[in-house]
Protein backbone atom coordinates (compact mmCIF):
# COMPACT_ATOMS: atom_id res chain seq x y z
CA UNK A 1 0.00 0.00 0.00
CA UNK A 2 1.69 3.37 -1.32
CA UNK A 3 1.17 6.14 1.12
CA UNK A 4 2.53 8.88 -0.78
CA UNK A 5 2.18 10.41 -4.29
CA UNK A 6 3.50 9.18 -7.31
CA UNK A 7 5.98 11.47 -9.24
CA UNK A 8 3.10 13.20 -11.65
CA UNK A 9 1.10 14.33 -8.56
CA UNK A 10 4.23 15.67 -6.86
CA UNK A 11 4.64 17.22 -10.34
CA UNK A 12 1.41 18.77 -10.41
CA UNK A 13 1.97 20.12 -6.83
CA UNK A 14 4.98 22.16 -7.80
CA UNK A 15 3.15 23.76 -10.92
CA UNK A 16 -0.04 24.95 -8.56
CA UNK A 17 2.79 26.40 -6.17
CA UNK A 18 4.58 27.85 -8.81
CA UNK A 19 1.45 29.77 -10.37
CA UNK A 20 -0.07 30.87 -6.51
CA UNK A 21 3.63 32.08 -5.58
CA UNK A 22 3.13 33.86 -8.79
CA UNK A 23 -0.78 35.05 -8.56
CA UNK A 24 -1.50 34.92 -4.81
CA UNK A 25 1.43 36.88 -3.38
CA UNK A 26 0.83 38.40 0.21
CA UNK A 27 -0.20 41.47 -2.11
CA UNK A 28 -3.07 39.80 -3.86
CA UNK A 29 -4.58 38.17 -0.65
CA UNK A 30 -4.16 41.50 1.18
CA UNK A 31 -6.43 43.42 -1.32
CA UNK A 32 -9.26 40.84 -0.29
CA UNK A 33 -8.93 41.51 3.08
CA UNK A 34 -8.61 45.14 3.11
CA UNK A 35 -10.68 45.45 0.06
CA UNK A 36 -14.13 45.91 -1.44
CA UNK A 37 -13.92 42.63 -3.36
CA UNK A 38 -15.18 39.28 -1.60
CA UNK A 39 -13.13 37.09 -3.63
CA UNK A 40 -9.80 37.32 -5.90
CA UNK A 41 -11.60 36.79 -9.71
CA UNK A 42 -8.36 36.72 -11.61
CA UNK A 43 -7.28 33.99 -9.24
CA UNK A 44 -10.19 31.67 -9.85
CA UNK A 45 -10.51 32.04 -13.72
CA UNK A 46 -6.81 31.26 -14.01
CA UNK A 47 -7.26 28.28 -11.77
CA UNK A 48 -9.95 27.54 -14.14
CA UNK A 49 -7.96 28.10 -17.17
CA UNK A 50 -5.55 25.56 -15.98
CA UNK A 51 -7.98 22.73 -15.18
CA UNK A 52 -7.59 23.08 -11.00
CA UNK A 53 -11.03 23.41 -10.73
CA UNK A 54 -12.51 20.59 -12.66
CA UNK A 55 -9.42 17.98 -11.36
CA UNK A 56 -12.33 15.67 -9.75
CA UNK A 57 -14.99 16.08 -11.32
CA UNK A 58 -15.49 13.61 -14.52
CA UNK A 59 -14.70 14.37 -17.77
CA UNK A 60 -18.68 13.54 -19.05
CA UNK A 61 -19.10 17.06 -17.20
CA UNK A 62 -16.33 19.22 -18.40
CA UNK A 63 -13.88 18.24 -15.88
CA UNK A 64 -10.29 16.89 -16.29
CA UNK A 65 -11.32 13.36 -14.33
CA UNK A 66 -7.92 13.22 -13.02
CA UNK A 67 -8.86 12.13 -9.43
CA UNK A 68 -9.39 12.87 -6.01
CA UNK A 69 -5.54 12.55 -5.29
CA UNK A 70 -5.08 15.55 -7.70
CA UNK A 71 -7.45 17.56 -5.83
CA UNK A 72 -5.68 16.72 -2.70
CA UNK A 73 -3.29 18.27 -3.76
CA UNK A 74 -4.62 21.37 -4.58
CA UNK A 75 -6.01 21.93 -1.81
CA UNK A 76 -3.21 21.83 0.28
CA UNK A 77 -1.57 24.13 -2.09
CA UNK A 78 -4.48 26.86 -1.91
CA UNK A 79 -4.25 26.76 2.15
CA UNK A 80 -0.38 27.29 1.83
CA UNK A 81 -1.49 30.41 0.22
CA UNK A 82 -4.53 31.27 1.98
CA UNK A 83 -6.10 32.08 -1.55
CA UNK A 84 -9.11 33.85 -1.20
CA UNK A 85 -11.07 32.01 -3.20
CA UNK A 86 -14.46 29.79 -3.08
CA UNK A 87 -12.47 26.49 -3.68
CA UNK A 88 -14.17 24.27 -0.78
CA UNK A 89 -17.46 25.94 -1.13
CA UNK A 90 -17.60 25.30 -5.00
CA UNK A 91 -15.37 22.50 -5.58
CA UNK A 92 -15.70 20.00 -2.34
CA UNK A 93 -19.41 20.99 -1.81
CA UNK A 94 -21.37 22.18 -4.52
CA UNK A 95 -19.67 19.88 -6.88
CA UNK A 96 -19.70 16.95 -4.41
CA UNK A 97 -23.38 17.20 -4.17
CA UNK A 98 -24.01 17.40 -7.84
CA UNK A 99 -21.87 14.24 -8.22
CA UNK A 100 -23.14 12.75 -5.43
CA UNK A 101 -26.81 12.98 -5.88
CA UNK A 102 -27.95 14.23 -9.31
CA UNK A 103 -29.68 13.76 -12.25
CA UNK A 104 -27.86 13.50 -15.51
CA UNK A 105 -29.54 16.69 -16.68
CA UNK A 106 -28.31 18.88 -13.29
CA UNK A 107 -24.98 17.23 -13.82
CA UNK A 108 -24.67 18.33 -17.48
CA UNK A 109 -26.73 21.76 -16.69
CA UNK A 110 -23.84 22.92 -13.44
CA UNK A 111 -20.69 20.68 -13.58
CA UNK A 112 -19.17 21.95 -16.56
CA UNK A 113 -19.79 25.50 -15.27
CA UNK A 114 -17.69 24.95 -12.18
CA UNK A 115 -15.52 23.33 -13.79
CA UNK A 116 -15.01 26.80 -16.33
CA UNK A 117 -15.05 29.17 -13.35
CA UNK A 118 -18.25 30.69 -14.74
CA UNK A 119 -20.42 29.52 -11.98
CA UNK A 120 -20.14 29.15 -7.86
CA UNK A 121 -21.84 26.83 -6.03
CA UNK A 122 -21.99 26.81 -1.77
CA UNK A 123 -24.13 24.59 0.44
CA UNK A 124 -27.25 26.27 2.86
CA UNK A 125 -27.34 24.47 5.45
CA UNK A 126 -26.81 25.62 9.11
CA UNK A 127 -29.76 27.74 10.87
CA UNK A 128 -27.72 28.78 13.90
CA UNK A 129 -26.84 26.70 17.57
CA UNK A 130 -26.89 23.39 17.47
CA UNK A 131 -26.29 20.20 15.26
CA UNK A 132 -27.96 20.02 12.34
CA UNK A 133 -30.37 17.30 11.78
CA UNK A 134 -34.42 17.36 10.59
CA UNK A 135 -35.20 18.43 14.08
CA UNK A 136 -33.00 21.62 14.05
CA UNK A 137 -34.16 23.07 10.84
CA UNK A 138 -36.87 25.18 10.01
CA UNK A 139 -36.84 26.22 6.89
CA UNK A 140 -39.27 24.46 4.64
CA UNK A 141 -40.20 22.94 1.14
CA UNK A 142 -43.76 23.63 -0.29
CA UNK A 143 -44.79 21.43 -3.26
CA UNK A 144 -47.22 22.40 -5.63
CA UNK A 145 -47.15 19.36 -8.45
CA UNK A 146 -44.08 19.47 -10.03
CA UNK A 147 -42.76 23.02 -8.56
CA UNK A 148 -41.22 23.50 -5.34
CA UNK A 149 -40.72 26.94 -3.08
CA UNK A 150 -38.24 27.28 0.01
CA UNK A 151 -38.92 29.78 2.77
CA UNK A 152 -36.69 29.94 5.84
CA UNK A 153 -33.03 31.55 6.42
CA UNK A 154 -29.78 30.35 6.36
CA UNK A 155 -26.70 31.59 8.29
CA UNK A 156 -23.28 31.92 7.61
CA UNK A 157 -23.08 30.39 4.09
CA UNK A 158 -20.00 30.27 3.04
CA UNK A 159 -19.44 32.51 -0.42
CA UNK A 160 -23.25 32.74 -0.10
CA UNK A 161 -23.00 36.14 -1.38
CA UNK A 162 -21.27 35.77 -4.56
CA UNK A 163 -22.28 32.17 -5.12
CA UNK A 164 -24.51 31.54 -8.02
CA UNK A 165 -26.54 28.45 -6.51
CA UNK A 166 -27.32 26.79 -3.14
CA UNK A 167 -27.35 23.27 -2.19
CA UNK A 168 -30.40 23.94 0.33
CA UNK A 169 -31.42 21.50 3.53
CA UNK A 170 -34.98 22.01 4.00
CA UNK A 171 -38.15 19.81 5.98
CA UNK A 172 -40.13 18.75 2.90
CA UNK A 173 -43.72 18.02 4.23
CA UNK A 174 -43.75 15.44 1.31
CA UNK A 175 -41.61 13.25 3.23
CA UNK A 176 -41.40 14.19 6.77
CA UNK A 177 -42.25 11.74 9.47
CA UNK A 178 -43.88 11.81 13.10
CA UNK A 179 -40.25 10.73 14.10
CA UNK A 180 -37.87 13.18 12.57
CA UNK A 181 -34.77 12.37 14.60
CA UNK A 182 -31.78 11.77 12.33
CA UNK A 183 -32.52 13.63 9.67
CA UNK A 184 -36.06 11.80 8.05
CA UNK A 185 -37.46 14.30 6.08
CA UNK A 186 -34.59 16.32 5.50
CA UNK A 187 -34.49 16.59 1.48
CA UNK A 188 -31.99 18.46 -0.22
CA UNK A 189 -32.87 21.41 -3.11
CA UNK A 190 -31.12 23.18 -5.77
CA UNK A 191 -31.55 27.11 -5.93
CA UNK A 192 -30.66 29.92 -8.00
CA UNK A 193 -29.28 32.68 -5.61
CA UNK A 194 -30.14 35.42 -8.32
CA UNK A 195 -33.66 34.33 -8.59
CA UNK A 196 -36.77 36.34 -7.23
CA UNK A 197 -37.64 35.24 -3.52
CA UNK A 198 -33.77 35.63 -2.08
CA UNK A 199 -32.49 38.25 0.06
CA UNK A 200 -28.92 38.17 0.67
CA UNK A 201 -26.83 39.90 3.78
CA UNK A 202 -22.71 40.18 3.92
CA UNK A 203 -21.67 39.12 7.55
CA UNK A 204 -18.38 39.63 8.85
CA UNK A 205 -16.52 36.45 10.42
CA UNK A 206 -12.74 36.23 11.82
CA UNK A 207 -11.96 35.91 8.26
CA UNK A 208 -12.65 38.43 5.29
CA UNK A 209 -10.73 36.27 2.61
CA UNK A 210 -13.47 34.32 2.68
CA UNK A 211 -16.94 35.84 2.93
CA UNK A 212 -20.00 34.78 4.69
CA UNK A 213 -23.81 35.81 4.09
CA UNK A 214 -26.97 35.00 5.71
CA UNK A 215 -29.41 33.64 3.00
CA UNK A 216 -33.04 34.19 3.25
CA UNK A 217 -35.96 32.36 1.38
CA UNK A 218 -38.92 34.00 0.58
CA UNK A 219 -40.84 31.25 -1.54
CA UNK A 220 -38.01 30.72 -3.56
CA UNK A 221 -38.09 28.67 -6.59
CA UNK A 222 -36.01 25.37 -6.50
CA UNK A 223 -35.88 21.86 -7.64
CA UNK A 224 -34.86 18.70 -5.71
CA UNK A 225 -31.65 17.32 -5.73
CA UNK A 226 -31.83 13.27 -4.58
CA UNK A 227 -33.81 11.37 -3.27
CA UNK A 228 -36.74 12.56 -1.15
CA UNK A 229 -36.18 12.43 2.23
CA UNK A 230 -33.11 11.14 2.23
CA UNK A 231 -31.06 15.02 2.26
CA UNK A 232 -29.16 13.92 5.47
CA UNK A 233 -27.78 10.66 4.61
CA UNK A 234 -26.10 12.42 1.56
CA UNK A 235 -25.44 15.15 3.60
CA UNK A 236 -23.55 13.10 5.59
CA UNK A 237 -21.95 11.50 2.48
CA UNK A 238 -20.58 14.49 0.88
CA UNK A 239 -19.08 15.88 3.93
CA UNK A 240 -16.70 12.76 4.67
CA UNK A 241 -15.58 13.30 0.88
CA UNK A 242 -15.58 17.32 1.76
CA UNK A 243 -13.42 16.56 5.07
CA UNK A 244 -10.69 15.32 3.35
CA UNK A 245 -10.08 18.56 0.98
CA UNK A 246 -10.60 20.43 3.43
CA UNK A 247 -8.22 18.98 5.67
CA UNK A 248 -5.24 19.10 3.12
CA UNK A 249 -6.30 22.64 2.89
CA UNK A 250 -5.87 23.15 6.66
CA UNK A 251 -2.75 20.97 6.36
CA UNK A 252 -0.73 23.24 3.45
CA UNK A 253 -2.22 26.16 6.28
CA UNK A 254 -0.28 24.58 9.12
CA UNK A 255 3.43 23.98 7.06
CA UNK A 256 3.46 27.23 5.75
CA UNK A 257 3.04 28.47 9.60
CA UNK A 258 5.55 26.36 10.48
CA UNK A 259 7.79 27.38 7.72
CA UNK A 260 7.37 31.20 8.97
CA UNK A 261 8.15 30.51 12.27
CA UNK A 262 11.30 28.67 11.87
CA UNK A 263 12.46 30.72 8.95
CA UNK A 264 11.88 33.99 11.47
CA UNK A 265 13.48 32.00 14.27
CA UNK A 266 16.64 31.25 12.30
CA UNK A 267 16.95 35.31 11.02
CA UNK A 268 15.85 37.23 14.12
CA UNK A 269 18.85 38.03 16.70
CA UNK A 270 18.54 38.34 20.48
CA UNK A 271 21.55 38.45 22.79
CA UNK A 272 23.89 38.14 19.96
CA UNK A 273 22.51 34.55 18.78
CA UNK A 274 19.20 33.59 16.73
CA UNK A 275 16.23 33.20 18.77
CA UNK A 276 15.93 29.67 17.24
CA UNK A 277 18.89 28.42 19.16
CA UNK A 278 16.78 28.94 22.33
CA UNK A 279 15.29 26.26 24.23
CA UNK A 280 11.73 27.76 24.37
CA UNK A 281 12.07 28.36 20.99
CA UNK A 282 12.92 25.28 19.72
CA UNK A 283 10.57 23.32 22.07
CA UNK A 284 7.57 25.19 20.76
CA UNK A 285 8.55 24.53 17.09
CA UNK A 286 9.12 20.73 18.09
CA UNK A 287 5.18 20.59 18.87
CA UNK A 288 4.33 22.71 15.83
CA UNK A 289 6.22 19.97 13.74
CA UNK A 290 4.86 17.10 14.99
CA UNK A 291 1.27 17.92 14.90
CA UNK A 292 1.81 19.05 11.02
CA UNK A 293 3.34 15.72 10.67
CA UNK A 294 0.45 13.65 12.05
CA UNK A 295 -2.23 15.73 10.48
CA UNK A 296 -0.28 14.71 6.74
CA UNK A 297 -0.28 11.06 8.19
CA UNK A 298 -3.85 11.01 8.75
CA UNK A 299 -4.27 13.02 5.81
CA UNK A 300 -2.50 11.19 3.34
CA UNK A 301 -4.92 7.85 4.97
CA UNK A 302 -7.65 9.95 4.13
CA UNK A 303 -6.53 10.44 0.93
CA UNK A 304 -5.76 6.99 -0.10
CA UNK A 305 -9.45 6.40 1.29
CA UNK A 306 -11.45 8.83 -0.75
CA UNK A 307 -9.58 8.17 -4.19
CA UNK A 308 -10.10 3.98 -3.84
CA UNK A 309 -13.70 4.36 -2.39
CA UNK A 310 -12.65 2.15 0.71
CA UNK A 311 -14.94 1.28 3.19
CA UNK A 312 -12.71 2.74 6.16
CA UNK A 313 -13.58 6.48 4.27
CA UNK A 314 -15.64 7.50 7.37
CA UNK A 315 -13.19 6.51 10.00
CA UNK A 316 -10.03 8.25 7.83
CA UNK A 317 -12.34 11.16 7.09
CA UNK A 318 -12.79 11.90 10.70
CA UNK A 319 -9.36 11.39 11.55
CA UNK A 320 -8.00 13.55 9.17
CA UNK A 321 -10.55 16.16 9.62
CA UNK A 322 -9.98 15.93 13.39
CA UNK A 323 -5.72 15.88 13.51
CA UNK A 324 -5.91 19.11 10.29
CA UNK A 325 -7.66 20.97 12.27
CA UNK A 326 -5.97 20.68 15.19
CA UNK A 327 -2.53 21.09 13.57
CA UNK A 328 -3.28 24.12 11.72
CA UNK A 329 -4.69 26.02 14.82
CA UNK A 330 -1.99 24.88 17.20
CA UNK A 331 0.86 25.77 13.99
CA UNK A 332 -0.98 29.36 13.65
CA UNK A 333 -0.90 30.13 17.16
CA UNK A 334 2.56 29.08 18.27
CA UNK A 335 3.44 31.17 14.66
CA UNK A 336 2.77 34.13 16.42
CA UNK A 337 3.85 33.72 19.38
CA UNK A 338 7.83 32.59 17.77
CA UNK A 339 7.10 36.06 16.05
CA UNK A 340 6.64 37.61 19.44
CA UNK A 341 5.84 41.04 19.68
CA UNK A 342 5.78 41.51 15.99
CA UNK A 343 3.64 38.72 15.08
CA UNK A 344 0.71 40.38 16.18
CA UNK A 345 0.75 43.18 14.15
CA UNK A 346 -1.26 43.69 10.85
CA UNK A 347 1.99 43.86 8.89
CA UNK A 348 3.30 40.54 9.61
CA UNK A 349 1.44 37.91 7.83
CA UNK A 350 0.88 35.64 10.92
CA UNK A 351 -2.90 36.65 11.25
CA UNK A 352 -3.59 35.64 7.77
CA UNK A 353 -3.01 32.05 8.81
CA UNK A 354 -4.58 32.57 12.21
CA UNK A 355 -7.66 33.65 10.79
CA UNK A 356 -7.70 31.31 8.09
CA UNK A 357 -7.43 28.26 10.60
CA UNK A 358 -10.26 29.43 13.07
CA UNK A 359 -13.07 29.69 9.89
CA UNK A 360 -11.66 26.50 8.31
CA UNK A 361 -11.97 24.73 12.25
CA UNK A 362 -15.66 25.69 11.81
CA UNK A 363 -16.58 24.60 8.51
CA UNK A 364 -18.05 21.32 7.82
CA UNK A 365 -19.07 21.69 11.39
CA UNK A 366 -17.44 22.57 15.13
CA UNK A 367 -14.49 19.99 16.08
CA UNK A 368 -16.24 18.38 18.57
CA UNK A 369 -18.93 17.15 16.13
CA UNK A 370 -15.97 15.26 14.23
CA UNK A 371 -14.66 14.53 17.65
CA UNK A 372 -18.14 12.65 18.40
CA UNK A 373 -18.05 11.39 14.79
CA UNK A 374 -14.76 9.59 15.26
CA UNK A 375 -15.54 7.77 18.32
CA UNK A 376 -19.00 6.80 17.11
CA UNK A 377 -17.46 5.48 14.18
CA UNK A 378 -14.52 3.39 15.60
CA UNK A 379 -16.98 1.97 18.32
CA UNK A 380 -19.01 0.77 15.49
CA UNK A 381 -15.94 -0.50 13.38
CA UNK A 382 -15.10 -2.04 16.27
CA UNK A 383 -18.47 -3.73 17.52
CA UNK A 384 -18.36 -5.10 13.77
Amino acid sequence: MEFDFSPEQKQLQDQVRRFLEGQCDRKAVRAVLDGPQSYDKALWKGMADLGYLGASIPEAYGGLGAGYLEACVIAEELGRAVAPIPYSSSIALAAEFLITAGSENQKQQRLPKIAAGESIGTLAIAEGSGRVGGQNLKTSATRKGESVTLTGTKTAVADGDIADFAVVAAIDGAAASDDARGGQGLSLFLVDLNGPGIQRTVINTIDPTRSHAQIRFDGASAEPLGEMGQGWSIVENVYDRAAVLVAFEQLGGADRALEMGRDYAMQRFAFGRPIGSMQAIKHMLADMYVSATLARSNCYYAAWALSTGAIELPVAAATARVSATQAYQHCAKNNIQVHGGMGFTWEFDCHLYYRRSNLLALNLGALSIWEDKLITRMRARQAA
